[in-house]
């Protein structure tokens, strides 16, 4: 799933569409990225102490989706956060 999402967030970047939330938001370029994944990550502080576990998916969703796209803009593929958790598991 998450490496359908991001190949969809490679071709926003590469093809950018007039329409498209992720080409508007990779338009604002590295500080605008970084904006939202700050503002998504308070939101998922907020929800995990205030709210219930349906609003803490749903912004955990959120700023997955957001670090995907930092990772799209970076031109960082996916799999290269997948192997770094593998690393971390072989460490413990």
């Amino acid at each position: 799933m998450l490496e359908e999402v991001f190949r969809v967030l490679e071709d926003r970047r590469v093809h950018p569409k007039e329409v498209s939330y992720v080409s508007s938001l990779m338009a604002k370029g590295l500080r605008g990225i970084l904006e939202k994944i700050s503002e998504e990550a308070g939101e998922l502080v907020e929800a995990a102490e205030f709210k219930g576990e349906n609003e803490v998916v749903h912004e955990a969703a959120d700023l997955i989706f957001h670090v995907m796209v930092l990772l799209a803009y970076k031109q960082i593929p996916l799999e290269e956060v997948f192997r770094e958790l593998k690393g971390r598991r072989k460490l413990r």
